[in-house]
């Protein structure tokens, strides 16, 4: 499945919210350097998913602020 993701770096809390169905906004405290807002949005999704990290890809929006995450369901399937 493919879920839609407005990511919030550099903030003094982490917040995860669901603000619709496959659309998330998270907040965390990394900055936007050297992937480290990314790499702690993909901790934040596999531990609400209940997935390993490698289950969880970035897709787009590698520098933008809404991204595009796969997240692999029970079947493999991407």
């Amino acid at each position: 499945m493919y879920i839609r993701v407005r990511v919030k770096p550099g903030q003094k809390k982490e917040i995860f919210t669901q603000v619709k169905d496959l659309e998330y906004e998270i907040s965390v405290k990394e900055k936007a350097e050297r992937n480290q807002a990314n790499k702690r949005v993909i901790e934040l999704l596999s531990y609400h998913f209940h997935k390993k990290l490698g289950e969880i890809r970035l897709v787009s929006g590698h520098h933008s602020p809404v991204k595009m995450f796969s997240v692999r369901d029970e079947e493999g399937v991407v």
